[in-house]
């Protein structure tokens, strides 16, 4: 039964808005369901996010909690409301200057908490910026550039000029699309609906961890409530029922069939209208459980097996071998070992999974968020029974993604359910099924010993890391085969045997998280570094100083690092902000008389960019239309880093004309050529490589044409093309050439797959083409009497060959702080306990410290203009460096993470 509705009248952006609603309804959902003002966001809709956060009567609050007919007679401001005649207000021009929105799921909530804030006080400090924004979380950006932005707004501050030809690479420009996620306009998967009526889609999934199933009898169900128009079962897949990243990896099956490996694994899915499917009870659905004995990860290997190819839950094994470990370590002159554990760690992306697809003839298309549309497309295909071909994926924005959005999560049952019922099909996953169904960051088991001589050069590396990959396969191997490339950390160690295994568990699907592993293998070795610079009586800086790799130094691998290996410029670069950070904590300490006391902590990082030892191709097209617009065809998706921005900036600057001359095709597969997945930090470097090469391609093209020389300056004008060649100008007619489906009259195309090798038995050879690296230091209180720890200040200095973008590099570099600062503080996902964002704690606005960056530009030779990523980078030095500010605060070393109050009383009486 539908609910009462009334006549509610408000004032919505300064005009009358009247609807017929329940007057219990969400505010929220009136206001983006019924008045189509989709910039206010729903990220949980608990109150928990903050996403949603809109002015009543000035004041701000959480329309996911607001009953509409709460509004009625009084004044509702949103995001939409801030713009006045088509110009940004100066808070919005503030955030976009400053890069305050990076995927900008959260940028209408911030904008409008700032709103409140700046109504209230003009001149606000930070402190009271800190408490406005305290109730609205972002993932992204790390909360910096936010504060600096509002604390501008206020006080005004003039926008920076754009690049010119030949000058966008290393510009501070604008997002290329900045503007749609300031004022509400950006559609993200939520915000994404079908032009013809459509059908809901909702999953029942399992509440047991394992167990056997069996449906009963449905067509009672489909009496009972006529809204429901189908329910599909495992029988309905029309094609393969399993999916997976690797090509012998297809384990996870789209509805399990009578067996379920982990809780939240679906076991059918109803399809109807939204409000039949909200009133369907999970009772209601004839399903018949035993329920079996978990498998952990701490036993793991002694069964039962989960599926037929992992004996003894083994997915896979990785390994590393240099020289003898076993001769080096017992004649060292100093020896350190360390057993860590960490813990699940969820996304937490502010924007839930969602889209829907439609049929199209014998096609199907979906439009969902994701980070790599090519690969959900040769999934999706096999599922329903097609070619790749006749499947079209069109990314919308995306709200954060940080590996999550690798795996498919919606789109496989909305194309099944669109395909058999030939109606379009919605999903929206709720927070609770999001963060019980999605993957986490892999839980690891690691211990690790090393040795140095008398002067701190490292002698002798070991290392094993256990990996709790969960159900099914995702991207276990992805992780297996990176850690034992990246263990020794950033050093070089002539001695080393690295091992780690991927395990099956019980649990939900570990798979891709922003560092695919290393993070966590960091923990331990950054700690031994430490340990052993303590135990020969060197500064940890020296310790790390006297290692690090650099040009000509030799990894593990035995690969020789080339010009791009700036390690040592990092040290060099913060040397003098650590030895500060250290003395301020040792003289806060001596003049300690309460429970407090501080540390600081340095830890390095390296990251091999993109894929290992495999394929990691990526092709761009760059055209001319007959207008004289200039296009790029790229389909390197932007999750909130700046990718759109960065291929615009490279390709412009290749091509030689402003970027503001390009317009950005982006995503779509029935438009784009592949550009690989968004992960691995490999966009800037991948990617941007075969923009640069395509806006070198339309470059040549039209200088050829002209018969101009490489020095020629182009211009684009409306309908032509003028080129000036020692002082002689010559017009390219637009007009008169054909264009093809795209209206391009001229086009190049470029390509770049980075030059790697395949690994031997031992793990010889050239995983990666280039490698970022990176050293930060910071400097924390630890309240030794509560456990609690509070991180003042962190200095990070990162090797990113050239800052195609500072802002956006800089953006980068915060929020990966963020994420790490949560890894190792408080990020903790249990399944089946915290699956909401009030009890998975990430970190606030107040948790980040003030952050200072020092980009490091060596240019790398491979990268597009000396460039590299930096995107997992900024986050996997973190967690070490405040774990050894832990320690040297109070000499207790904490080995299990996150560094929660308990764990730290328990060390400290250790």
């Amino acid at each position: 039964m539908r609910s009462p509705s009334e006549s509610i009248a408000f004032t919505l952006n300064g005009s009358e808005a009247r609807l017929m609603a329940d007057p219990a309804r969400r505010l929220a959902d009136a206001l983006r369901d019924d008045l189509g003002l989709t910039g206010t966001k729903i990220g949980c809709n608990a109150g928990d996010c903050g996403a949603c956060t809109v002015l009543l009567d000035g004041a701000q609050v959480c329309a996911c909690l607001v009953p509409v007919g709460r509004a009625a007679g009084r004044a509702v401001v949103t995001v939409e409301g801030l713009a006045r005649a088509g110009a940004l207000d100066a808070l919005q021009d503030a955030f976009l200057r400053h890069g305050a929105a990076q995927c900008g799921i959260c940028t209408p909530g911030m904008l409008m908490a700032a709103s409140d804030l700046l109504a209230r006080v003009a001149q606000p400090d930070e402190e009271a910026v800190l408490d406005a924004l305290g109730g609205v979380l972002c993932r992204c950006t790390g909360y910096r550039k936010i504060v600096e932005a509002v604390l501008d707004a206020a006080h005004g501050v003039p926008a920076a000029p754009e690049g010119d030809a030949h000058t966008a690479v290393g510009a501070r420009l604008p997002k290329v699309d900045g503007v749609p996620k300031l004022t509400g306009a950006e559609k993200f998967g939520a915000d994404a609906l079908p032009e013809a009526a459509f059908l809901a889609l909702r999953a029942i999934r399992s509440p047991h961890a394992h167990a056997r199933f069996t449906l009963g009898d449905l067509r009672p169900l489909l009496a009972k409530y006529p809204g429901l128009v189908r329910v599909l079962t495992a029988a309905d897949i029309p094609g393969r029922n399993l999916y997976g990243i690797y090509p012998t990896g297809k384990d996870q099956p789209v509805l399990a069939d009578g067996y379920v490996r982990h809780r939240g694994e679906p076991v059918c899915a109803l399809v109807g209208d939204a409000e039949t499917l909200a009133a369907i009870a999970d009772a209601d659905v004839p399903v018949a459980w035993e329920v079996l004995p978990p498998v952990t990860f701490d036993a793991a290997e002694a069964g039962p097996d989960l599926h037929a190819h992992a004996a003894a839950n083994v997915l896979c094994r990785g390994r590393v071998a240099r020289g003898d470990v076993d001769a080096a370590l017992p004649i060292a002159a100093a020896r350190a070992e360390i057993a860590v554990r960490t813990s699940f760690v969820e996304h937490a992306y502010i924007e839930p999974e969602a889209g829907y697809a439609r049929r199209v003839g014998d096609r199907i298309e979906v439009v969902a968020c994701t980070q790599t549309p090519y690969m959900d497309r040769d999934e999706i295909a096999p599922i329903l029974g097609i070619a790749p071909g006749q499947v079209r994926v069109v990314p919308t924005a995306v709200g954060g993604g940080f590996g999550g959005k690798l795996d498919l999560s919606i789109q496989p049952l909305v194309c099944v359910a669109a395909w058999l019922l030939g109606q379009p099909v919605r999903w929206v996953f709720t927070r609770p099924e999001s963060m019980a169904a999605t993957t986490k960051r892999h839980p690891a088991r690691i211990r690790a010993e090393a040795a140095a001589d008398a002067e701190g050069r490292l002698a002798a590396f070991r290392f094993h890391g256990d990996f709790d990959t969960g159900a099914y396969a995702s991207w276990g191997p992805t992780v297996a085969n990176r850690v034992p490339v990246h263990a020794t950390g950033p050093y070089e160690v002539p001695d080393a045997l690295c091992t780690t295994t991927a395990l099956h568990t019980t649990a939900p699907p570990s798979g891709a998280f922003r560092g695919f592993g290393v993070p966590q293998s960091a923990i331990a070795g950054e700690a031994l570094m430490d340990m052993l610079a303590a135990r020969l009586g060197l500064d940890p800086w020296e310790i790390r100083r006297r290692n690090a790799l650099g040009v000509g130094g030799v990894t593990a691998t035995g690969q020789v690092l080339g010009e791009g290996a700036a390690l040592p410029d990092c040290l060099d670069a913060i040397r003098p902000r650590w030895e500060a950070l250290r003395a301020e904590a040792e003289a806060f300490n001596r003049g300690a008389t309460g429970p407090q006391r501080r540390g600081a902590g340095i830890a390095c990082q390296w990251y091999g960019i993109g894929n290992t030892s495999l394929p990691n191709p990526s092709q761009m097209v760059m055209g001319l239309r007959r207008d004289g617009r200039a296009v790029l065809f790229s389909g390197a998706v932007d999750i909130g880093q700046g990718a759109n921005t960065i291929m615009l900036q490279i390709a412009a600057d290749a091509l030689g004309v402003p970027v503001a001359a390009v317009d950005l095709v982006a995503g779509d597969t029935d438009r784009t050529r592949d550009a690989g997945k968004t992960s691995a930090s490999r966009q800037t470097f991948v990617s941007g490589n075969a923009a640069k090469r395509a806006g070198e391609a339309l470059r040549g093209e039209i200088l050829r044409r002209c018969n101009a020389g490489p020095d020629a300056v182009i211009r684009l004008e409306e309908g032509r093309v003028t080129v000036t060649d020692a002082g002689v100008t010559m017009t390219l007619d637009l007009s008169t050439l054909a264009a093809d489906s795209e209206n391009l009259v001229l086009r190049g195309e470029g390509q770049f797959d980075p030059p790697t090798t395949v690994l031997d038995a031992d793990g010889q050879g050239v995983p990666y083409a280039s490698y970022a690296f990176g050293v930060q230091a910071a400097l924390v209180e630890v309240d030794t009497a509560l456990g609690t720890v509070r991180a003042l200040r962190i200095v990070a200095a990162h090797d990113v060959g050239r800052a195609v973008n500072p802002t956006l590099v800089e953006g980068q570099i915060h929020g990966g702080i963020a994420q790490g600062l949560g890894l190792a503080l408080m990020e903790e996902y249990v399944p089946g306990r915290t699956e909401n964002l009030h009890d998975y704690l990430i970190p606030t606005v107040g948790d980040i410290p003030p952050i200072e960056v020092l980009l490091i530009e060596r240019p790398d030779p491979l990268g597009p203009y000396g460039a590299k990523g930096v995107g997992e980078p900024a986050l996997i030095a973190t967690a070490p460096a405040i774990l050894n500010a832990i320690a040297h605060a109070t000499g207790a070393r904490i080995t299990h993470v996150p560094a929660t109050p308990d764990r730290v009383r328990a060390a400290l009486a250790r």
